[in-house]
């Protein structure tokens, strides 16, 4: 048996359905991603009677029925490690986890696996260094061997002192241990903090975390996801807090300070998360985005009620998609943010995923979500509202009356979600998110891929660009952590094996001509006159628009191309010789994927348009019988944005040998090619 379902889309204007016939789970799925069509009817029936053009049509409408504005181009350029000079420090072992943390200098990188942590230096002839943390005192001994003395490192922060590292380890017990240690310390022994101990619980090395000092005192805050235990926002230090589990099982992705606000009683923390749907239906989500906030000077309630818990914890929905079309992702898999001068203005951005390997970038502000948990209405609440208003930041939470620790205990969620359309819309999943401040140029956003790869983003006016793919693996891998150093402009991977630095003012590779480094738009590099490099205040470049016409000005060379001939003995151009009646085909490099390519062949007007031979990087030319009237050059030209350019050209000439051969070999293209030419030829 099989479903009989009949959609309607929205945009159809008689209304009339298209009956398809699937299996039970796509169309679960269909209903949940709230895509531009309506289910309105599943029966069952028989699945013999299924028609495969209708089904094909369906899936193509399902994965593809997102407004055409709103799908950004493909990366304009793919750079490997043939391109661009990426660092690398290879990691001893086989990693499953690596966390990465700036050093105290511009050069150094702390990368932590389960146990030990690298002291990391790309400007060192030992570019490595393995610490190994000793939690305990009692272990110092290295023939110690207490199971007591085996601790995972769980947290890794820096703290005020430069020279200081706060860490957080795990012995597999229901207990942590969190001290402060310094790098430079041989035995690196741990120092026991004072007021951040006695964490009866288990840390895991996947909650987010934040370390925050204020007047000398540093509150470690962490998160503890699943069902079981104290669920939520927990916090070690003066005044421990922790949350009442709700029994609803949440997984926490990231934790985000507010900023210091003017009156910094009103500093708080937000908590982003996704939790089981508490109502599922057959047409609702199984997880829920949320975001929760705290009040940073929460002291929790007075003896009996709320003691040691929250009172000032409010949460509220987060929607990322269109809520015209009822399109929304709910699957939020990372966070990251990007200060500004007002607190309110600070922007946060979230990534999310759909069940249909789709990905989208959504912002929030941070007065964003602090509108709502002012003023929005208590969901299910219909009572007035006491005075002072639950979730308002007070200075002494103990004495707050008890009809407001009540109503936060009983009724804590908003009405009203925070809302975001999509700033980005792929068709592919995205692992992580790190957003760099280009100053006067926009937001740079860096978006990891499942293959080890890294989509370089441009974010400007609340449009997005993909810059380019950056590919630092020479093999498939799997990006554990990546970490942004806006000052001196790197960005750190982190796979099981190595951990590369990637020069984000590497700018060579875009070309060597002024309107290839425009036409790149990338904040970080500009035309100086001779070079794409380094972007200053002297450089030319757009970023807005990428228009290739402020290079008209500037005085320049001769534009680069490849003339492919074959020398004879004596040293004249012979050209290449072509057999009579062969088949023969040419090959044009292409680096721009927003540019058009057409090959022309001098006396004819018209221009041939690439074989496609599905490769990203090939642009070929079937010449199928070589004759006299196929002589001549051959020129490759691209066409981006009104900027013209050869490539390459090559001089054919026929030879009057034997034919079906043709005289000289191009270089090797590739099996996959060959097959593809082999494929194209038969048909």
């Amino acid at each position: 048996m099989a479903l009989l379902c009949c959609v309607v889309q929205n945009s159809k204007l008689d209304g009339r359905p298209d009956c398809i016939y699937t299996d039970p789970t796509p169309v679960l799925y269909a209903k949940s991603t709230r895509l531009p069509f309506q289910v309105i009817h599943c029966g069952e029936t028989q699945k013999s009677m299924c028609p495969l053009a209708l089904f094909a049509v369906f899936l193509g409408q399902l994965i593809f029925s997102v407004k055409a504005s709103t799908i950004t181009h493909k990366p304009r350029v793919t750079l490997t490690d043939k391109d661009v000079s990426f660092l690398r420090i290879h990691l001893s072992g086989n990693n499953s986890r690596i966390e990465l943390l700036q050093g105290p200098r511009d050069n150094i990188v702390y990368a932590t696996d389960h146990i030990n942590l690298f002291q990391t230096n790309f400007n060192s002839s030992k570019p490595s260094r393995m610490l190994s943390p000793v939690f305990r005192e009692e272990c110092r001994s290295n023939d110690f061997t207490s199971p007591d003395c085996h601790y995972n490192i769980t947290v890794l922060h820096k703290t005020n002192d430069p020279n200081q590292l706060f860490l957080c380890g795990t012995n597999g017990q229901q207990h942590t241990l969190c001290c402060y240690m310094n790098p430079s310390d041989d035995p690196f022994i741990c120092t026991r903090s004072k007021a951040i101990q006695n964490i009866q619980q288990h840390i895991n090395e996947t909650e987010p975390s934040l370390l925050i000092g204020s007047s000398g005192v540093e509150e470690f805050y962490t998160t503890h996801s699943g069902t079981e235990g104290s669920v939520g926002i927990n916090r070690f230090g003066k005044n421990r807090l922790w949350t009442d589990n709700s029994g609803t099982e949440q997984r926490y992705v990231s934790l985000v300070a507010s900023g210091q606000r003017e009156d910094r009683l009103q500093d708080r923390l937000y908590a982003f998360y996704i939790e089981k749907n508490r109502h599922p239906r057959l047409d609702s989500d199984l997880w829920v985005p949320r975001v929760a906030q705290v009040c940073m000077a929460d002291r929790g309630g007075p003896k009996g009620y709320l003691q040691f818990r929250w009172t000032s914890k409010l949460s509220a929905r987060l929607f990322c998609g269109y809520q015209d079309s009822r399109l929304s992702f709910t699957q939020l898999v990372d966070v990251n943010t990007v200060l500004e001068e007002r607190w309110q203005d600070t922007r946060v951005y979230a990534l999310f995923r759909n069940g249909w390997g789709m990905s989208a970038v959504c912002v929030y502000t941070v007065e964003d979500i602090d509108r709502i948990f002012k003023t929005s209405n208590f969901k299910g609440h219909t009572g007035s509202v006491p005075i002072p208003r639950p979730g308002k930041c007070v200075e002494d939470s103990t004495k707050l009356p008890m009809e407001v620790l009540k109503m936060v205990d009983k009724v804590s969620e908003m009405e009203e979600r925070v809302t975001s359309r999509p700033l980005l819309v792929t068709h592919q999943y995205y692992h992580h998110i790190r957003v760099d401040k280009v100053q006067g140029k926009g937001n740079v956003l860096f978006l990891s891929l499942g293959n080890g790869g890294i989509h370089k983003v441009l974010e400007r006016d609340g449009h997005a660009f993909i810059i380019a793919e950056l590919r630092p693996f020479n093999y498939r891998a799997h990006i554990l952590s990546m970490m942004l150093h806006s000052s001196t402009g790197k960005l750190y991977v982190g796979s099981s094996r190595e951990l590369v630095q990637i020069d984000l003012g590497s700018c060579e590779q875009y070309g060597a001509q002024c309107e290839d480094c425009v036409l790149a738009r990338d904040p970080y590099c500009g035309w100086d006159g001779h070079h794409c490099t380094t972007a200053t205040n002297k450089t030319i470049q757009d970023v807005e628009n990428g228009n290739h016409q402020v290079c008209s000005n500037i005085s320049r060379g001769v534009t680069a191309s490849k003339v492919y001939v074959l020398r004879s003995s004596g040293g004249a151009a012979d050209g290449i010789r072509v057999s009579q009646s062969s088949k023969y085909f040419l090959h044009c490099p292409t680096l721009s994927s927003h540019a058009e390519y057409s090959w022309r062949h001098h006396g004819n007007t018209t221009a041939t348009p690439c074989i496609s031979t599905g490769s990203e990087h090939q642009c070929l030319l079937l010449i199928e019988s070589m004759g006299p009237e196929q002589q001549g050059t051959y020129s490759c030209v691209s066409e981006e944005r009104g900027y013209h350019r050869t490539l390459v050209q090559y001089q054919l000439q026929l030879d009057s040998g034997a034919s079906g051969l043709a005289s000289h070999r191009l270089p090797c293209l590739g099996l996959g090619l060959v097959l593809t030419l082999v494929l194209t030829l038969l048909c």
